[in-house]
This record gives structure tokens, C-alpha cells and sequence, in this order.
């Protein structure tokens, strides 16, 4: 007979910033679940919640979850101020960092704020066209045209 080593039970999913994070990846990998966290923001919080970022974060313990938890809450100071996400917000002027749900209604509003001062950007987005300076003379067509059309040649 063959000893089965007891492995430590491992959360499937792990709860943090209302974002369900999988549970059987590393601590910095599991973190960029969150939107608005990459992969170096993720290994800065865990160093600074005193995680290890190669651990597997279904299986560490409450204390350490709630650690990262209080990490992502006081991100604007940890983080250098080039690093945060809102820089110079247009509504309160402040260096911010949004995470989750709060970073798409923000990009949602910029977008509007665009719209209504009827500024390049904003037209190119009602438009649906590109907006950061892409080609459109042969790429991101849409419509039924397929292909390159031609005069017709009189007959």
C-alpha cells in the first residue's frame, strides 16, 4: 500500500474586489483577474502584502487573502504615482487607481465626456471608426462590400 500525502485543501475560486479569481493559479497571475491590475501591479501587491507571488492562491491561508485584500484597498500608495491607471482625473483632478466594474463605467463616461464636447476622439467613436490612428483604407471594413470594388468599364 501506497501513503496518499495530504494535500492542503484548495479553494476553487477565491473572492476578492466582488471579482471571482481562480483558485488554482499563482498569486500573481490570479490577481490580473481583477480589471485594471497587470501582471507587475499584481507581483508589487503581493511583496507588499508580504504574499509570496509564486504561491497558489486557493491554498493560502484567510489572514494571508485578507492581507492582499487590504494590499488592493491602499494601492494608491504603494504603487509609484506613474503607475496608477487615472491620472489627473477630469472630474476631481486627483491621481487615482480604479479596479473592477468602477474602471469600465469610467472608460464608459470618458468615452460620453468625448462625445458631447464632439472632440476627434468622441466622433470616431460614434462613428464606429478607429480611433487611436489605425489604417482604414483596407482593413476594419464593414457592411456587405467583400473585396475591392472597381468602376464598371462602358461597353
Amino acid at each position: 500500500m501506497t501513503d496518499i500525502e495530504e494535500t492542503p485543501e484548495i479553494r476553487h475560486l477565491v473572492r476578492i474586489a466582488n471579482t471571482d479569481l481562480d483558485g488554482h493559479k499563482s498569486v500573481q497571475y490570479a490577481l490580473t483577474g481583477l480589471k485594471g491590475i497587470g501582471i507587475r501591479t499584481a507581483k508589487i501587491l503581493a511583496d507588499s502584502a508580504r504574499v509570496d507571488p509564486t504561491a497558489t492562491i486557493g491554498s493560502l491561508e484567510d489572514v494571508k487573502i485578507e492581507k492582499l485584500k487590504q494590499a488592493i484597498e491602499k494601492f494608491n500608495n504603494i504603487i509609484p504615482s506613474w503607475m496608477l491607471n487615472r491620472r489627473r482625473d477630469l472630474i476631481t483632478g486627483e491621481d487615482k487607481h480604479i479596479i473592477g466594474v468602477d474602471l469600465v463605467l469610467a472608460v464608459d463616461e470618458d468615452i460620453n465626456i468625448m462625445k458631447k464636447t464632439r472632440s476627434y476622439t468622441g466622433i470616431r467613436h460614434e462613428r464606429g471608426l478607429r480611433v487611436r490612428g489605425q489604417r482604414t483604407r483596407s482593413t476594419g471594413r464593414t457592411g456587405a462590400t467583400v473585396g475591392v470594388s472597381r468602376k464598371r468599364v462602358k461597353q
